[in-house]
């Protein structure tokens, strides 16, 4: 089992049912902690949420971001971020983040402390979503917005998925009655993120992580975020898009 450094190509390849949640919560660390060590912090303005995020940050003025990373989409100034990697924790503070080391399943704030909380790419990691899920609902406010991206349909697990850690694929309909159990209502939603279908990309990213590794953060760090700026708008639907041929949404929910 990978713990606190290296992970391993058998950790990798460990059918997700297979894991604990604990064995999940390692791998994801270690995964994220040797991501995050060299890379750089790209700010959020760069991303195509920003329009949307920063029409929401007068009325929303206290903010929760969960598992960040290095990729924030809330204002690093004044948002209250969350993530198991101490290395991304550690850059974010350093630019004026609040931070703290935890994982969404037990967050360390009181009830309906945040207006505005950013959950992107996380619960797809978590044994329990149901109990990630209540958390981020114990600690949303009433009316408080809700933005979260996850990727979609089970038949379309890719060797990528066991790469990243993750424990399942939603179905949509699964996936709004999921929010809708705790207390969150669809308002809108768009196509999200851009994962490779190839096990292909995937078996060479992993090759190079491990064997190439300075070569690889080179491209992450230089190439990658450069893209951002090719990205399209964020496009966003009322309630719940037509889902068929999307692999992840962007959903902006609200706490009712």
């Amino acid at each position: 089992m990978t713990h606190h450094g290296n992970f391993h190509q058998t950790d990798l390849h460990r059918p997700s049912a297979e894991r604990t949640d604990a064995d999940m919560l390692d791998i994801n660390r270690a995964f994220y902690n040797n991501l995050w060590r060299d890379a750089l912090l790209v700010e959020p303005e760069r991303f195509n949420t920003w329009p949307l995020v920063s029409s929401l940050l007068a009325a929303h003025p206290r903010r929760l971001e969960v598992a960040p990373g290095l990729r924030p989409r809330l204002p690093i100034d004044g948002t209250q971020f969350v993530d198991i990697s101490t290395p991304a924790l550690d850059k974010l503070k350093a630019r004026g983040g609040m931070t703290d080391t935890a994982s969404i399943s037990l967050l360390p704030f009181a009830d309906d402390s945040f207006d505005l909380l950013c959950a992107l790419d996380i619960i797809e990691h978590v044994d329990d979503d149901e109990g990630a899920m209540a958390e981020l609902s114990r600690v949303a406010a009433d009316g408080a917005v809700l933005l979260v991206s996850t990727p979609l349909h089970a038949a379309w697990w890719t060797p990528f998925d066991d790469f990243v850690g993750h424990r399942r694929r939603y179905e949509p309909a699964a996936l709004v009655a999921f929010l809708a159990r705790h207390g969150f209502t669809v308002t809108h939603s768009a196509v999200f993120g851009m994962k490779p279908k190839s096990s292909r990309l995937v078996d060479i990213g992993m090759w190079f992580l491990k064997h190439r590794r300075k070569r690889a953060m080179w491209w992450y760090n230089r190439v990658l975020p450069f893209t951002v700026r090719f990205q399209k708008p964020l496009q966003l639907l009322s309630g719940l898009m037509p889902t068929d041929d999307i692999a992840e949404v962007f959903l902006v929910c609200k706490r009712v």
